[in-house]
Formats: C-alpha cells, sequence, structure tokens
C-alpha cells in the first residue's frame, strides 16, 4: 500500500473497526466508510466512485458487498494472517496534505459526494477539540455514531491522542436507549457526542442524566426545547457546528441557560468564518448572510468531482496566502453583537411559495416552542400556485390540535408562513447518520380540529356538499359547521371547490360566497333560501364581525375580491371589512359600464349594511376611481367621510398620459425584450400557428366578439372560461376610467404604492385632494401589481391604515385633520 491508496471500510462496530482505520493510516492510505446498512446501489457507487482497490470488511458481510474487483480482507477470518505481520511501523514520511479519509455525503443530484480530507485537517481539528470543549486522560468517552458520518472521527481519535478512554457502543446498543443509559452508567461515561435525535431519545426514556458530563450536540439545528431539557439534566452541554467539507466541526459553543436562543459560537484553533451576501461582501453585524468557512480545515474538494469541487470551494479573497480557499456551506446564519454566530437554517430549506420566500428553519423554531411539541421539520410541498407548507411534528405529551397549532403560530408569523397542514408522527424519518430525512416524510394529513364538535350533515344537500367538500380538500370527516379557512386551505382552492359543486349541483356560486358562506350549512343556506339578487350581489362580507365602522373596498381591474382576504384578515376580527365585486361578474345582471353607474350601484348596497356615516373607503387599482367617486357623492350628500384608501390606484389624467405601466422605470428597465427573428423563423412560426399573424383589424374584430360572446353568456349565467371573463372586465373598466373625469376632493387621501415602482408617488392624483395625499411606498419585490394586497407588503399596509384610524380616532377628524371634526 502506498501513499492515498483508498480502502474501503465496510464493518460493524466494534474494536476491530479501530485497529482496522488505524492500520490504514500508518500504512499511508486513506480509508472509506461504508456502512452495511446502506443499499447495495449506494455502496456500489461508492466504490465505484472513489475506484479503493482494497476493501477491509468481515466474513459474514463480504456476500452482501457489491461485486469488484477490490482486493477483500475480512478483518476477522483474515485475522491470523493479518496478525503474523510485523509489529513495527512502516517506514514512511509523514505528508500533512495527504488524505486521511474520503467519506461521502448525500448530493443534491442523488448521488453521493465524496469529501476529501487530509491529515492537516483532521489534526488541526482534534488538537482544537482537546482543549475547547476539552478531554484529558481521566475522561471516558463513549463512541455512538455509524462510521459513514464524519464526526465518528472525534469519537475514536480524539480519545486515543489525549490519553483518555474510548467505550465503542455497538450499534444495537446506540438505537436503544435503555441500553445506551445503563453503558453509560456502567461504563463511567464523563463525555458522549450524538445528534439532536439521540440526545432526545435518552430524555424521553427518562435518562436522569449524569452531573457535568459533556454532552456534545451536533448533525443538525439543536432545537432550544432540547437544549432546555438537556441543561436540567445538569449536563455540560456544547452545541457543535460543522459541515462535513471543513472536517467535523467548525465551532462550538457552551449551552449554559435555559429559555434563551441558542447559537453555534465562534470559530474553533486555525478556522475563519465569514458571513457574505450575494455579491461575496461581508454583511453587517445582524444582518443574515450566507456563512462561508476558511482555515486549515476545509478539504481538498471532492472526488472525481472538480467542476463541483470549483463550485464551493473558491480562493479565498480576505487572505493574501496562496491557496488559500473558503467553503460555500449554504447556510444562512448572522453575527450577533457578542460576536457569536447564530444559524438560521439551510439556504436549500429557503423555499418560494406563492412568491414568497420563507425559511423554513424559522418556522421550525416557532413550532419548537410550542408546549405540545417536541419536535418540527417543515418542509414545502408542490409547485406554483399549489405549492403549501406542511409540518411534521413529534408531540409532547398530550396531542396536539392542528388547528391550535396553526392558531399559535399566526401569534408570530404572517399567514404566507402558516402551513396548510400539520400532521403528527411518532417519530421521523432518519438517514443512516441520524438526520431527518426530509424526502421519506409522509403525505400530510389535513384534519378537522378536534376541539370543535363535529356536526354531521342533516339535509339531503348537506350530504352532497360534505361529500363534494372530503375530496376535494382531502379531509374526512368534516362537519357541517366547520370553516373552510379553519382546515388549512386558502382562498386559493375556492375555485377548484366550488367547480366542483357547480358539476354536482349544476348551480354556479361566486367565489365570494366562500366569505359569505364559509361553512357547509351556511352554503347550503344560500343555495336553498337566497333568491337570485342577494346571491349575485356585489356587496361580499369578507369580515362582517365588529363593532366598528366598516370599511369597504372597491374591486381591481378584473372585478375579483378575493385578494383583499389578507388586508381584512390582518385588520382584524373588530374591524368589520367588505368587498364590493364587479357587478355581473358571475353573472345574473348586465355589468355597468361607466364610473358613475358603479359608484351609485356600490353606494347603494353598501348602505344595506351601513345606513349612515362615517364612512371608510378604500380601492385597490382601478376600484380607487369607483372609490373617489363615492367619496365625492357622499360629502355631496352632506356624510362624513374618514378616510379614501388607495392601493395601486392611478388617476384617469395619468393613464391617459402614461398608461398603467407607461411611467415605472423599473419595470421599463427590467422588461424583458424579446430578441428580434428572421425572417425564415417568422415564417417558420406563422407556418406551425397561422392564427398568431393577424391584422390589427382583424385583432379588434376578434376582441369585440370575444367580448359580445362574453356578455350574452354572463347575462344568462352560462359558463366563462376565468382568462376570458378576466379580459372581459378588464377591457370594460379601462374604458370607464377613459371616460371619468374627476373632480377635486375637498378631503384628505390615504395612497399605497409600490415602492421604486413608480416615479409619482401621488400617482397622478396630486392637485385633486384639497386637504393633500399622504403617502407610502409598500416595500416588496413588485414582480406584480398585487404585491399591496400580498404578504409581506399587505402586512406593511395593515399597520400603516391602524395607525391612521387611530389618528384620526384621536384627533376626531373626518377626511383629514380638522378643527371642528365636521365631516367633507
Amino acid at each position: 500500500m502506498g501513499a492515498e491508496v483508498l480502502v474501503g471500510v465496510c464493518v460493524e462496530r466494534s474494536e476491530q473497526m479501530v485497529v482496522a482505520l488505524l492500520g490504514i493510516l500508518k500504512a499511508g492510505g486513506a480509508y472509506v466508510p461504508i456502512d452495511p446498512a446502506y443499499p447495495a446501489e449506494r455502496q456500489d457507487y461508492m466504490l465505484s466512485n472513489s475506484q479503493a482497490p482494497v476493501i477491509v470488511t468481515e466474513e459474514r458481510l463480504r456476500s452482501e458487498l457489491p461485486r469488484t474487483d477490490a482486493r477483500v480482507v475480512c478483518i476477522d477470518s483474515d485475522w491470523p494472517a493479518i496478525a503474523s505481520m510485523a509489529v513495527t511501523a512502516p517506514a514512511l514520511e509523514a505528508n500533512p496534505e495527504q488524505l486521511a479519509y474520503v467519506i461521502y455525503t448525500s448530493g443534491s443530484t442523488g448521488k453521493p459526494k465524496g469529501v476529501q480530507i487530509t491529515h492537516r485537517a483532521l489534526v488541526n481539528f482534534l488538537v482544537t477539540m482537546g482543549e475547547t470543549p476539552g478531554l484529558s486522560a481521566q475522561d471516558v468517552l463513549v463512541a455512538v455514531t455509524t462510521l459513514s458520518f464524519d464526526i465518528a472521527g472525534l469519537e475514536l481519535y480524539l480519545p486515543l491522542i489525549t490519553g483518555s478512554r474510548v467505550v465503542i457502543a455497538t450499534a444495537e446498543t446506540s438505537g436503544d436507549p435503555r441500553a445506551l443509559a445503563a453503558l453509560l452508567e456502567s461504563s463511567g461515561a464523563t463525555i458522549m457526542q450524538a445528534t439532536p435525535t439521540t440526545w432526545r431519545m435518552l430524555a424521553d426514556a427518562g435518562w436522569p442524566g449524569k452531573p457535568a458530563m459533556k454532552a456534545l450536540c451536533g448533525g443538525e439545528a439543536l432545537p432550544v426545547a432540547l437544549a432546555d431539557r438537556l441543561v436540567g439534566l445538569g449536563l455540560e452541554l456544547w452545541n457543535m457546528y460543522g459541515p462535513t467539507e471543513t472536517t467535523i466541526w467548525s465551532t462550538c459553543a457552551l449551552v449554559d441557560t435555559q429559555g434563551k436562543s441558542l447559537t453555534i459560537g465562534r470559530p474553533i484553533g486555525n478556522t475563519t468564518l465569514y458571513i457574505l451576501d450575494a455579491y461575496m461582501q461581508p454583511v453587517p453585524v445582524g444582518v443574515a448572510g450566507e456563512l462561508w468557512i476558511g482555515g486549515d480545515g476545509v478539504a481538498r474538494g471532492y472526488r472525481g468531482r472538480p467542476d463541483l469541487t470549483e463550485e464551493r470551494f473558491v480562493s479565498d479573497p480576505f487572505v493574501a496566502s496562496e491557496g488559500a480557499r473558503i467553503y460555500k456551506t449554504g447556510d444562512l446564519a448572522r453575527y450577533r453583537a457578542d460576536g457569536a454566530v447564530e444559524f438560521l437554517g439551510r439556504l436549500d430549506h429557503q423555499v418560494k411559495v406563492r412568491g414568497f420566500r420563507i425559511e423554513l428553519g424559522e418556522i421550525e423554531t416557532v413550532l419548537a416552542r410550542h408546549p405540545g411539541i417536541s419536535e418540527a421539520v417543515v418542509v414545502a410541498r408542490g409547485a406554483g400556485s399549489e405549492a403549501e407548507l406542511a409540518a411534521y411534528v413529534i408531540g409532547r405529551g398530550d396531542p396536539v390540535d392542528a388547528l391550535e397549532v396553526r392558531q399559535y403560530l399566526a401569534k408570530t408569523l404572517p399567514a404566507y408562513m402558516i402551513p396548510s397542514t400539520v400532521t403528527k408522527l411518532e417519530a421521523f424519518p432518519l438517514t443512516p447518520n441520524g438526520k431527518v430525512d426530509r424526502k421519506a416524510l409522509p403525505e400530510p394529513t389535513r384534519e378537522r380540529s378536534a376541539e370543535r364538535d363535529l356536526i354531521a350533515a342533516r339535509t339531503p344537500l348537506e350530504q352532497r356538499l360534505v361529500a363534494v367538500w372530503e375530496r376535494e380538500l382531502g379531509i374526512q370527516p368534516i362537519g357541517v359547521s366547520d370553516n373552510f379557512f379553519d382546515l388549512g386551505v386558502t382562498s386559493i382552492v375556492a375555485a377548484g371547490l366550488f367547480a366542483a359543486i357547480e358539476h354536482e349541483l349544476g348551480d354556479e356560486l361566486p367565489l365570494g360566497a366562500i366569505f359569505r358562506a364559509p361553512t357547509i350549512e351556511a352554503l347550503a343556506r344560500l343555495i336553498e333560501h337566497d333568491d337570485g339578487a342577494t346571491r349575485w350581489t356585489s356587496l361580499v362580507p369578507i369580515q362582517p364581525l365588529g363593532d366598528r365602522p366598516p370599511i369597504f373596498c372597491i374591486h381591481g381591474g378584473a372585478g375579483t375580491i378575493l385578494h383583499l382576504e389578507p388586508l381584512a384578515r390582518l385588520l382584524g376580527s373588530d374591524q368589520p371589512f367588505y368587498g364590493l365585486q364587479s357587478s355581473g361578474l358571475y353573472g345574473g345582471t348586465v355589468p355597468h359600464q361607466t364610473v358613475e353607474a358603479m359608484a351609485v350601484h356600490y353606494l347603494a348596497e353598501m348602505r344595506q349594511v351601513h345606513p349612515g356615516g362615517p364612512w371608510y373607503l378604500a380601492g385597490y387599482c382601478f376600484g380607487t376611481i369607483v372609490a373617489f367617486e363615492i367619496a365625492q357623492r357622499l360629502v355631496a350628500a352632506g356624510e362624513k367621510v374618514k378616510m379614501v384608501a388607495m392601493f395601486n390606484g392611478p388617476s384617469p389624467a395619468w393613464i391617459k398620459t402614461w398608461g398603467w405601466f407607461g411611467n415605472q422605470p423599473s419595470i421599463r428597465k427590467n422588461r424583458p425584450r424579446a430578441p428580434r427573428m428572421t425572417k425564415t423563423q417568422l415564417l417558420m412560426r406563422a407556418l406551425r400557428d397561422p392564427r398568431r399573424f393577424v391584422t390589427a383589424a382583424q385583432w379588434h374584430g376578434q376582441r369585440w366578439y370575444d367580448a359580445r360572446r362574453t356578455k350574452y353568456a354572463l347575462a344568462r349565467r352560462r359558463p366563462v372560461p376565468e382568462r376570458v371573463r378576466e379580459q372581459f372586465f378588464f377591457d370594460l373598466h379601462q374604458k370607464a376610467e377613459r371616460a371619468y373625469e374627476p373632480t377635486p376632493y375637498p378631503g384628505e387621501l390615504l395612497m399605497f404604492y409600490g415602492d421604486k415602482l413608480y416615479e409619482d408617488p401621488e400617482l397622478g392624483w396630486g392637485g385633486l385632494a384639497e386637504r393633500g395625499i399622504i403617502t407610502y411606498a409598500v416595500p416588496g419585490e413588485h414582480k406584480g401589481n398585487r404585491d399591496a394586497m400580498h404578504e409581506p407588503g399587505v402586512v406593511f399596509v395593515h399597520e400603516r391604515i391602524r395607525e391612521y384610524l387611530q389618528r384620526i380616532a384621536g384627533s376626531g377628524a373626518a377626511g383629514g385633520p380638522t378643527d371642528t371634526g365636521e365631516g367633507v
């Protein structure tokens, strides 16, 4: 055997395993751990990728190894031949840059990556660990980790270089909490290293702990609740952090308090941490960024993967030393003011659900604080508009109720971070390294709240509706009093549910009915008892409860109001909130053609639930113009108008001059330009789809025909494709806004606009509000014009509206601050 010859090691945990490892290292080779529990396909890949010419195994495992040309040495049956070898150390030159081991970790492509660790990296780690957390000749370390997990290097080698004793626990003992507790007692253990899963297993089994025993915990994030339990057992708890690529642990932190957030501490010896932004620049203290690690622990790279090595291991831009590199961990972290580093989760656990970037680790942290939950994992399932968050929890004591858990999260997290499902498990599926196997989590279960009485269907209609709800929502059973939104589903799936109801009952329902009838019993009453005029009203009570004067918000260009639900919810159960959808949106009546006609109709419906002032109005996009006209009519009638809020709603003059997006520099600059096509490309495109090439007259003629057909279908409540319906109302409202001529309003306007989206924060309304315009730039990505009604922008909007309502309530102002308090 020569320098850096790779040797596969596939043995059970025993003293002979340590002998084999030391023999390989003394001979100048590097070992490749191959867990006997690994599937044959994974073992085969590791052997073929490493090209190890020698394999050390046991006789009973030999037949289970993949077919290979490598020489096989059985540490048990070949022991007589091994014992006859010379006992003197081979005459080899020690080179710290030679490989000590190659260990395979999971890869994002599904193929394991072979991480190459040198002697320099391993020795630096061991010497540092001997100092902090520290190990002396009097210590006894119980080793419980499989060799295929790199942290086993601490358990096997650190005791040997410090003169302490190592006790090798068998695989069976490591997985049995009672047997492991007995071994800790009988061996006189003073230190053990394990994953949070193993420590929790011990604590749950009633292990009383050992005062002053060192507990090293790492491999995955340490939950605060578990840390509190271990500290409460009198253990000297250390939170360890480090990726395989930087040699086992790169930081450590002593945890000596309970109930406080945890850090991963500071770097070990000869190790440097950088927290960088997307441009590889250091971020300020307290700001989250990606964690990069440099120093002596950085691995050589990935075996046989130069492309991936170049991507993840880059030259250190902050030191002048030749050859210095830093490793891209893919972890999110930030520096605290005291210099400690706070781990915030995996960047690849950062998901995008319905347009919002979400750190799954943040949700898991809040879940773990729930008194009934000991451990939690959150994943994103589905894609696009169907994507949703799914939580998996392990309970502590009494069973946890899914609805109660979601309500608990809602006290801390915004609505877009609340999981749609909470699935209770006895234990999480684990990888061979003892980490949670997120890919093996079962399909989430939807369930109703166990705390709510189950009321069975009482009529044939309710029975049919229950069957549709259970089938479409995947929840069984569902009671007739169960609320649609409490079942963990959102308005996104309302269209599918209502389409299924229409197919089952042959009775069209507007999507807005989900607010008026969110339970089966209410929906049945709506279908059976409401007349057509009531069912197809423009006024939709999104949140009708509360003693405060209601807020009325007018629809946007598409005519719908479903996107107003987040704002209504955030304003609270004490604030009534009504949406006004376009008349005729779902048929039954002819849509209004002018802003003035809409204002008259909507105001008449508003008076049915709020006969007199004061009035609080709002409008979204096109609806701002209608809200403005309603306010003018109320003022002319001598009534009080206390608020007119506008959400991304340009004035008619602005639209006539610029169009909806013409004066938005960020959109103009960032709008992608279509590449110029050659004549041949244009001809081939026309041959594939000649309908794409029509004259302007043909195009306008088709739009006119579609509009007439849609108008006819809506008037007779016939089904209309959503795309066609939306385009019809956009065109109708565009004509109405261009024909409207606003006059100065004697009050104050409240304007919300997308930050950096418009050059004029007043969106062309300047000069039309005699008491001025209060403008707010709504933060967000603003890739669409609805960010003011979506998380996180809607949180900003609701906070400013709350502040405004409190201010005018305190001043007695109407339509803006006044001395008299009289309405405008």
